[in-house]
């Protein structure tokens, strides 16, 4: 049984060696920058590109091929990955590297955009002969540079094997949801709406405790441990009393997914009343200039108005 396994790593790695693909990464920001230092532990060949260049320029250090334009970064890449603010910013992306992009190859869309971008967007890569993967990630800056992200696919099976390499260094879960470019952001416009309204959850339960002249840290003192405790409850917690909201996934960012998923759901006829809550205490913390923080930054939200009793 030790002959048999150990053959068949021989043969795996063999393969992966033969078929390791070569990566452009448009876009390095939070999410970006850290997917392409996954890809590059992961040994592959990594070109990136980013508008603003001085936000790529460091991955040079990391072994990257920083470019200066996004058609250099895609011309002779096996594989595209976009990971990019918004659907437009997509779209801007590939118009860039449109000179540069050759029939067949593979763009995995990694930028959560929601339903209609992603039709768009599906075209657009159609029209300029690109095998188009619709597969937003799950996860935030700690899973993008450890490698550990979830990936949400649709798109042809028939290029797993292109991309099987690059899904394995970013992702430690990748789920094929379907052939049709779509059902991924489906899914991932879902699994935001947990995580919208769990992070202003969060914030409204400290607001309130700090209100009710509670320390917050006693609320988090009886819930750790119990069923209704999470790793997320304690570590955005600590994030905001600590006061270090260095961004793991930004407030903006935050606002902008939420928008996506209130449209889609009014498309789909369904009422989303936590999440357009959500929404309100994300422009209001936006507002007051919160934008830039990690998206906990909600808890700024939480101060009612001052009432006028006259």
């Amino acid at each position: 049984m030790t002959s048999s396994t150990a053959d068949t790593t021989a043969d795996t790695t063999a393969d992966t060696t033969a078929h390791r693909p070569v990566v452009a990464v448009l876009g390095t920001g939070i999410m970006g920058s850290g997917m392409a230092r996954s890809l590059l532990r992961a040994g592959l060949d990594v070109r990136a590109w980013n508008r603003t260049q001085s936000r790529a320029a460091p991955l040079a250090a990391d072994g990257a091929v920083v470019t200066g334009t996004a058609e250099e970064a895609v011309r002779g890449a096996d594989v595209v990955v976009t990971m990019l603010s918004d659907g437009p910013s997509v779209a801007a992306a590939l118009a860039a590297a449109s000179g540069g992009v050759h029939t067949g190859q593979v763009l995995l869309q990694s930028s959560t955009v929601g339903i209609d971008a992603t039709t768009d967007l599906a075209q657009r890569a159609a029209d300029l002969g690109l095998v188009y993967l619709d597969a937003p990630v799950s996860g935030t800056k700690q899973p993008a540079e450890q490698g550990a992200l979830t990936v949400f696919v649709a798109g042809p099976s028939a290029v797993r094997a292109t991309v099987d390499p690059v899904l394995d260094a970013i992702g430690q879960r990748t789920v094929w949801v379907g052939e049709a470019p779509g059902a991924a952001s489906r899914l991932k416009l879902v699994v935001n709406t947990w995580v919208i309204t769990m992070v202003n959850n969060i914030a409204e339960c400290l607001n309130l405790a700090e209100g009710l002249g509670i320390d917050p840290q006693s609320f988090l003192d009886v819930m750790k441990g119990g069923p209704l405790d999470s790793a997320y409850l304690q570590g955005k917690s600590a994030a905001v009393l600590s006061g270090d909201l260095t961004p793991s996934f930004t407030l903006s960012t935050a606002l902008k997914d939420t928008r996506l998923i209130l449209d889609a759901a009014q498309s789909a006829g369904v009422r989303l009343d936590l999440v357009a809550a959500s929404a309100d205490r994300f422009v209001r913390a936006e507002a007051a200039g919160h934008g830039g923080e990690d998206m906990i930054a909600t808890y700024y939200a939480g101060r009612a108005p001052e009432r006028d009793d006259d």
